[in-house]
């Protein structure tokens, strides 16, 4: 087994809130493109766990070192949890999150705020050379705003309201957005079970 953790993203807004909560792990963490993989991997589950495990055990297959991989996306109870799994591809994948939110916004137009709750989802998927799997999934709980606010977030957090912060996501600091947010919550409890299963109690 190599020394290197891979995590299958291509987005350097990922990587840094990544590379903050793994600092400590002992190894080197690259995104796929630092390591030199270049695979177009077709995400064909119908949850955010199968999601992320396709990745990781492909990446994991590809470069022979633990692979780690995240699905996550935005669940909107009133429609029906849209965009869901599809977060990333709604409205097509080359489509501005500008876009998308302004249409998310549309939608519940009108909706009581009540009925408008909503939660990011982000489930995490370890793949290690010697088979050995697991998954962390965790959300964080808000509730669709009124309009677009903030500029630290990226993709569907301006329109995520955080009621007991009284802001969107993208109006949090990288600190507290690591603190509470769910890909924060995943990989903090990631990183626990990759400790154990490295051994490290």
């Amino acid at each position: 087994m190599g020394d290197k953790i891979i995590f299958a993203t291509g987005n350097e807004g990922k990587m840094r809130e990544i590379r903050m909560i793994l600092a400590d792990v002992g190894r080197q963490v690259l995104s796929m493109k630092e390591a030199g993989v270049d695979a177009h991997i077709v995400e064909d589950g119908s949850t955010f766990e199968e999601n992320a495990m396709i990745k990781a055990k492909t990446v994991m297959e590809l470069t022979g070192e633990i692979a780690l991989a995240d699905d996550s996306g935005l669940e909107i109870d009133w429609l029906n949890k849209e965009p869901g799994i599809y977060s990333a591809r709604y409205m097509g994948e080359d489509t501005s999150y500008d876009i998308k939110n302004k249409a998310l916004l549309d939608r519940m137009e009108g909706v009581p705020e009540e009925k408008r709750t909503a939660r990011f989802v982000c489930a995490i998927a370890c793949a290690m050379p010697d088979g050995r799997s697991f998954v962390c999934r965790e959300t964080m709980e808000g509730i669709i705003g009124y309009e677009s606010r903030g500029e630290n977030g990226f993709g569907y957090d301006p329109i995520f309201y955080l009621p007991e912060f009284g802001c969107s996501s993208a109006e949090l600091t990288l600190e507290q957005k690591n603190e509470i947010s769910h890909r924060g919550k995943a990989l903090r409890a990631l990183r626990k079970r990759l400790e154990k299963e490295l051994g490290k109690e």
